[in-house]
């Protein structure tokens, strides 16, 4: 009896390390993207209003990706819905991105793994590498801010199964208020992590973690698709909002400030002039099949570049606005001068006339 229990736990031990290490690849992780692509993110203020339509955007130039899973990116193994293609843009303030993606309208209200899913990822520690999330080789029993120091990345998580379309979700006074990246309304989440296993809502962590409550969830987004007949208005009663399987486009549309308040390393910060880095999963749920979590869609398999520009900015803070001001400065002046010359001109004749006033000849009343 013994020998066939030990005969079949050497059979099913595979099984269950499969079940705990559920990122683990299925065989050495290797990278050739040879993607030269880039996002820009150009200075466009007071242009996009955040609320999942694309037709703001409609100028904006992206840069367009093949879908390839994360854990296998073979290129026979692309997404069959269709690219990606992301845009950004900052208004000096706030950046913002669209996520557009051709892909069968899915949605199964309250079950988000039936629903499509989007992630942004971005480093923020020197060390962080795009796979493995961070790339910290501690176990999720012993990572800390101590151990993984230098791998964090930082997440924004997008489900869509409790969201209405055109709503906005992510942020809220609630959530900021108890100092975490949470979103009990839609479940669009601030995360962070230092690896697959050790990821947490942000002022959040592992046991002993102490929370300064200075965490918040930055980001705010919406989503839409193509095959929706109403341009706004949906409610929750109105649930699928389309017909399952109506082909046409999704469209996931986000903003955060550049530069946040963050005390915990927790949130990468943004830098007029400079490039930094990110990555874009998507989940989508194939033949109608719940997805799971390692089972996603990357527009690359390694980070990609994101340029932020400051050369509009910049022309609009200095030169353009030293020209506009020198403009509004010599035509100023201008009337300045000539309302002088002016007020000038008629003093003078003032006092001429009180000075030297115009003789009158004297006609005695009887020549009248």
């Amino acid at each position: 009896m013994l020998p066939n229990l030990l005969v079949f736990l050497f059979f099913l031990l595979p099984f269950l390390l499969s079940c705990v290490h559920s990122h683990q690849e299925s065989g050495p992780w290797s990278c050739d993207s040879g993607s030269e692509i880039r996002i820009d993110s150009d200075f466009q203020p007071g242009v996009i209003t955040l609320d999942g339509h694309a037709d703001d955007w409609k100028d904006i130039e992206g840069s367009q990706f093949a879908l390839l899973p994360a854990l296998d990116p073979d290129a026979e193994n692309e997404f069959n819905g269709g690219k990606m293609n992301v845009k950004s843009v900052h208004d000096g303030r706030d950046i913002f991105f669209l996520l557009q993606v051709d892909s069968d309208y899915a949605y199964s209200s309250g079950e988000s793994r039936k629903c499509p899913s989007v992630a942004l990822m971005f480093p923020i520690g020197a060390n962080a590498s795009y796979h493995n999330m961070g790339g910290c080789e501690e176990h999720s029993t012993s990572c800390t801010s101590k151990t993984c120091k230098g791998h964090e990345v930082d997440i924004m998580h997008f489900s869509i199964g409790n969201a209405i379309p055109g709503r906005l979700y992510g942020g809220n006074p609630i959530n900021n208020r108890d100092g975490n990246g949470g979103d009990r309304f839609g479940h669009l989440v601030d995360l962070y992590a230092w690896n697959p296993h050790c990821r947490y809502l942000d002022g959040m962590g592992p046991a002993n973690f102490v929370n300064d409550s200075s965490a918040q969830n930055d980001w705010k987004g919406a989503w839409w698709h193509s095959g929706f007949t109403v341009h706004s208005g949906f409610v929750q009663d109105e649930s699928p909002y389309a017909e399952n399987g109506k082909k046409g486009t999704y469209f996931f549309e986000f903003s955060r400030p550049l530069r946040t308040m963050d005390h915990l390393q927790q949130d990468v910060q943004f830098t007029l002039g400079e490039s930094s880095k990110m990555s874009v999963a998507f989940w989508y749920p194939v033949d109608n099949q719940p997805w799971h979590g390692s089972g996603h869609y990357s527009i690359n398999c390694d980070w990609v570049a994101i340029d932020i520009s400051q050369s509009s900015s910049a022309s609009l803070s200095g030169k353009s606005v030293d020209t506009a001001s020198s403009s509004s400065w010599n035509i100023a002046s201008a009337f300045s001068l000539i309302f002088s010359v002016v007020a000038l001109c008629v003093s003078v004749f003032v006092s001429y006339r009180v000075l030297h006033p115009k003789g009158v000849q004297f006609t005695p009343m009887e020549e009248l």
